[in-house]
């Protein structure tokens, strides 16, 4: 997943010349320089990855989600997230990840 112009598509199947000149956001986009984004943050603290090939994906469509949605439910999460899988492990300790960012979000902001 990226986020191409504000939207999350998935990137297999954007062609590169069609994003040329347009504004896409991949993982390596997350970070602020070598300070982690608060989601790759929780994400390590709840141990939500195994492999790591698929962590990209979720925190790319993680990020679009708190953009769009700051207050998401696990619902909402859930449903926002439905389109990466995982082999590895199960689901929740990636939603756990992404509500506490979330929450560590707001009450930054706060």
């Amino acid at each position: 997943s990226v986020i191409l112009n504000g939207r999350l598509v998935p990137a297999c199947l954007v062609l590169a010349p069609e994003a040329q000149g347009q504004t896409v956001t991949t993982i390596e986009g997350i970070a602020d320089g070598e300070r982690l984004h608060p989601l790759q943050q929780k994400f390590l603290e709840h141990a939500a990855l195994q492999c790591g090939i698929c962590t990209p994906g979720f925190i790319v469509a993680a990020k679009a989600l708190l953009d769009a949605k700051p207050h998401p439910t696990e619902e909402e999460t859930r449903y926002w997230l439905a389109g990466n899988l995982c082999r590895c492990t199960g689901y929740d300790k990636i939603i756990r990840a992404v509500l506490d960012a979330a929450a560590a979000t707001r009450s930054a902001t706060v």
